[in-house]
């Protein structure tokens, strides 16, 4: 009796023998990459067309293949395809399927192309995809965060360093801030974007195409910007999958961080905000609890985005030249990571659009001793050296700790111990809107120097929404 061959793979026709079934499930890549059918298909229907004009292909053959990919992916959009077990990935079942449809002319698709230059293409138009939809939720929460700050631009609470009371600033700086580090992250985007934007398409399993196939029909059909260089170097480059894990990983590490804070000011301790109950949760056991869950599964998430760039990284560093089956790791890492983002950039915007300040507890956290760069400030302005003038600040806290008031409570006569340039007209030091009002140079926390930023961010944003 003839061993059984393996002809329901596409690889199948050197092998005989059943395979391990364990061996099957680890192989397999049907269960995450079927999210890659429609793009699956468009590639299909580009190459069928490229085939045509070489000539492997006749018009009828064009269209009926045309047709069946085009029943195909109205299957997958109405949730009707029926994957079966023997479908290895994406590109089996879909060639699977349109055999079923369409008879052995089918077979023809295939010809000249390979899984390696296959799954890379589908793989970056997937991603070209996904980092729109990723762009436009990004611009949403910089929009959100900039005008907030200009809704609330005269707000003033403390600013801190090591998480001690530093100088006053107004709460907008503080949104701002946030804002300006994701523009970056949208700027590096865009440059993701457009390094993905290169079709590897035609370079086979990794010397090329043989049927002089057009990849200039192919660029364009499937409209990307420039057509790869080498073959060899197309089928295994992942480096535009590093690339956007790692901007994925900054951007984290921008909304954890921004998380962090809104966190610690949603304490009781601290009391400077409150959250909408819709970015809230409960305590099983203790009734009086508000917990900031949304905020910290933002910060959570950080982790889980590190790890896949750290996990593709280590299958990227010992591979030999061209596609070996350890970059079969890509897509599940992009899938999560492009997920992870969506639901995080949008309950980051909803939580900031949502999110109530208590101005009372704000200003109360503010206390005189935050002017104590001020005071010597003040000393550098009646002509003493500035490390002077710091020293002789600090002397004027000391002598009010040491006395057990707050510095604007030392009488001058107690000043001028310090220092005889301290005159009457000290008492204006310890004024908070005068104090946050002095930082004008741009990028400083003073009204006009805020409002000529959040002007700079919607400028910005323009030109990014152009760009996305």
């Amino acid at each position: 009796m003839a061993a059984e061959v393996r002809g329901d793979k596409l690889w199948g026709g050197r092998f005989t023998g059943s395979r391990n079934p364990i061996m099957e499930m680890l192989n397999a890549s049907i269960t995450y990459d079927r999210r890659l059918s429609e793009v699956d298909i468009q590639g299909s229907k580009a190459y069928a067309k490229a085939l045509e004009k070489a000539g492997i292909l006749s018009k009828p053959e064009l269209e009926k293949i045309l047709s069946g990919l085009e029943k195909i992916s109205e299957e997958w959009s109405k949730g009707v395809f029926v994957v079966k077990q023997t479908d290895e990935d994406i590109h089996t079942a879909n060639e699977r399927r349109l055999k079923e449809l369409i008879g052995d002319v089918a077979g023809k698709l295939h010809t000249g192309r390979s899984r390696n230059d296959q799954v890379v293409t589908d793989l970056r138009m997937f991603m070209r995809n996904s980092l729109s939809v990723i762009s436009t939720h990004l611009l949403q929460l910089i929009k959100t965060l900039v005008e907030r700050a200009a809704t609330e631009i005269d707000v003033i609470l403390p600013g801190y360093t090591h998480l001690q009371k530093a100088q006053p600033i107004r709460w907008s700086q503080f949104l701002l801030s946030h804002a300006v580090a994701l523009t970056r992250d949208s700027e590096r985007l865009g440059e993701v974007k457009r390094r993905i934007n290169v079709l590897p398409l035609g370079s086979g399993a990794l010397a090329g195409n043989p049927l002089e196939i057009d990849r200039e029909l192919l660029r364009s059909e499937l409209g990307f910007a420039s057509i790869s260089l080498n073959s060899m170097d197309a089928v295994s480059e992942r480096d535009f999958v590093v690339e956007f894990l790692s901007f994925a990983t900054l951007l984290m590490i921008h909304l954890s961080k921004m998380a962090e804070d809104l966190i610690i000011y949603s304490t009781s301790e601290f009391g400077f905000l409150t959250l909408s109950d819709a970015y809230s949760t409960g305590s099983s056991l203790m009734p009086q609890k508000k917990n900031p869950d949304s905020l910290e599964l933002i910060r959570s998430k950080a982790g889980r985005v590190f790890g896949r760039l750290a996990a593709i990284l280590m299958v990227l560093k010992g591979l030999p030249s061209t596609y070996n089956k350890d970059l079969q790791e890509d897509k599940e890492a992009v899938f999560d990571v492009v997920d992870t983002l969506n639901a995080v950039l949008q309950v980051a915007t909803g939580v900031i659009s949502t999110l109530q300040i208590k101005k009372v507890n704000m200003e109360k956290a503010l206390c005189p001793e935050m002017l104590s760069t001020d005071l010597a400030l003040y000393l550098v302005r009646k002509g003493m050296p500035f490390r002077q003038a710091h020293i002789a600040s600090g002397k004027v806290v000391n002598l009010a700790e040491s006395k057990r008031m707050a510095i604007n409570k030392l009488s001058l006569d107690d000043m001028k111990t310090i220092s005889p340039l301290f005159d009457n007209d000290v008492s204006q030091v310890f004024n908070i809107v005068n104090s946050v009002e002095q930082y004008r140079a741009m990028g400083g926390t003073a009204k006009n120097s805020v409002n000529a930023q959040i002007e700079q961010l919607r400028e910005l944003l323009k030109k990014l929404k152009e760009q996305a």
